[in-house]
């Protein structure tokens, strides 16, 4: 064993306390009767929970041990609500909305049952607008045409507390990322909000059509953790990730594998293992470079972690 195995243990240790004393919603016993045919709220059709949630639906169906089916959703609000009503059992959620939840506030009129698996990887706010157009600073926003995400999806609700936290009104477009992208090409957009791992394929390949200005907004995602807590955190868009030429501060928000509280705790587990023996290539068609380490996956602020969660991270662990 290495000299730095128990500080990470130590570490973990740590983390996994925190997530536990946050309690537990009603109904997280997990002793209900298993069962082994579970349904995946993903996200909309060529984004990327869809893209992840297709390829860890290929990994579990082919573990043997579960059946996993992926739906088709417009993204983050939308699939919790779906977790909420019974319709999906799994589902894919950035961290600010999952907290949303949790908490009973904005989008949510009361608190959701809601658990979670892990935190899987960190999305980054991109704010991009043409290099030769009006759009250089956030402040430019100011009354033009801007995609803020799709209804029901997680980028809509972050674009939405930026623009507001700034102060700042636009003539606001309800567009997924798709058909953002073509309406930025083709000038019946000035900018466009997205969300999501780095390079996302979309962008680069905009990028190489297009010269793109990405919009640094560090200094109103000090703010938006200020107000909203660790959910958000400081990051930047690497120099090199679509031809930047130097890194662009933004906005990172986490994504969380969530389940219904009633999921039985061996499944769980037995989800777990897959997502943590095969991450690098799960996460290779959303993000570039991301790990999967159980210190971060474990960090999931006030969405507890499911007990088959704490029972798997333990196991493991330590």
């Amino acid at each position: 064993m290495t000299a730095s195995a128990p500080r990470r243990r130590t570490l973990l240790g740590a983390a996994l306390a925190a997530a536990l004393g946050t309690g537990c919603t009603a109904g997280c016993s997990g002793h209900e009767a298993p069962d082994r045919a579970l349904r995946l709220a993903t996200g909309p059709e060529g984004g990327p929970y869809n893209a992840f949630g297709h390829s860890f639906t290929e990994a579990v169906n082919a573990s043997g041990h579960l059946t996993l089916t992926p739906v088709s959703s417009a993204a983050s609000v939308d699939n919790l609500q779906q977790l909420a009503d019974g319709s999906v059992d799994l589902a894919l959620t950035t961290a600010d909305v999952a907290e949303d939840a949790v908490l009973g506030r904005d989008t949510f009129e009361r608190p959701i049952g809601l658990t979670a698996l892990a935190r899987v990887y960190v999305n980054y706010l991109h704010l991009l607008a043409p290099a030769d157009g009006p759009v250089r600073e956030l402040a430019d926003l100011a009354g033009r045409r801007v995609a803020t995400g799709a209804v029901g999806s997680g980028n809509q609700v972050t674009a939405g507390r930026l623009l507001r936290r700034a102060g700042i009104d636009v003539r606001q477009q309800s567009l997924g990322l798709a058909e953002s992208l073509h309406a930025l090409r083709d000038g019946t957009l000035d900018a466009v909000f997205w969300s999501g791992g780095v390079p996302t394929p979309a962008v680069s390949a905009l990028a190489r059509e297009l010269p793109l200005r990405f919009v640094p907004l560090d200094t109103v995602a000090a703010q938006l953790r200020e107000r909203y807590g660790p959910v958000y955190t400081a990051v930047t868009l690497p120099a090199g990730a679509y031809d930047l030429a130097a890194p662009v501060p933004t906005l990172g928000v986490g994504n969380y594998l969530t389940a219904r509280p009633g999921v039985p705790e061996d499944a769980v587990r037995r989800l777990l293992g897959i997502l943590f023996d095969q991450w690098a290539t799960l996460l290779r068609s959303v993000t570039a470079g991301a790990r999967l380490e159980p210190r971060f996956a474990v960090s999931t602020g006030a969405v507890p972690l499911h007990p088959g969660a704490a029972a798997y991270y333990r196991s493991v662990y330590g």
